[in-house]
């Protein structure tokens, strides 16, 4: 589990506000907030002392164009100085508009083009069998929209058939996918031999038990549905 700062969820949303502007992605940004503090506070084997440790488990922000609150969880979580917060995305700020990894500690990917993380995420798990490292996990973020791109397509399929149990890819379902699927999103991944979960994406005990609980052999979907009318 990660070792961390005892903080709470009403810290990450104060540290969350200090962000302004309308390169923020205020909303974007807002539906992958609690998902992304059970990943952190309850799920991932990481920390800021272990940043270069090949056991750890990788995080994958494939969604970010709304980075400010992986920057809030990265800050709340002592990876980042919270003061870096307060001047995000100017002249010389290593946190812009989309997470640098060699700029941004804890930030495994360079994620700005929507639709490539989940083939990341693919080839992480497959590199990391290639070196025998079984026990690190690969966690990656998606937007519902981003799943209109062809890449996530080849990786679903491609996930499934190899049953790349160390895989999973959180769904932040927030109505703005263009074309939709039959039967829903979590459908798309089951027909590929996926496990799959639907759970509200602002209950944290949910997030929690469909995060954590076993998928031996195949690769795990959970889609987190979140509208902006729910209260936080």
């Amino acid at each position: 589990m990660v070792q961390t700062r005892d903080v709470g969820f009403p810290d990450l949303a104060q540290l969350f506000q200090r962000m302004t502007g309308d390169e923020k992605h205020d909303w974007a940004a807002a539906s992958t907030l609690h998902v992304l503090w059970v990943l952190y506070d309850r799920v991932l084997n990481v920390s800021p002392e272990r940043l270069d440790d090949p056991g750890r488990d990788r995080f994958l922000l494939s969604k970010g164009h709304g980075p400010a609150a992986f920057y809030a969880v990265l800050a709340a979580k002592g990876f980042l100085d919270a003061a870096e917060l307060d001047s995000w995305t100017t002249f010389g700020s290593p946190l812009g508009q989309h997470p640098d990894r060699v700029l941004v500690p804890g930030a495994e990917i360079g994620s700005g083009s929507l639709g490539h993380g989940l083939a990341l995420g693919v080839g992480t798990v497959l590199g990391l069998r290639a070196q025998r490292r079984t026990r690190p996990r690969v966690v990656v973020l998606v937007g519902d929209g981003e799943l209109d791109e062809g890449s996530n397509h080849e990786a679903i399929a491609l996930a499934g058939r190899l049953g790349l149990g160390r895989l999973t890819v959180v769904v932040i379902d927030n109505g703005s996918a263009t074309h939709g699927w039959p039967g829903g999103i979590a459908e798309r991944f089951a027909v590929e031999g996926w496990e799959t979960r639907v759970v509200g994406g602002r209950d944290d005990e949910a997030l929690y038990r469909a995060l954590t609980a076993a998928h031996p052999d195949r690769p795990l979907a959970v889609v987190a549905t979140i509208r902006k009318e729910e209260t936080a």
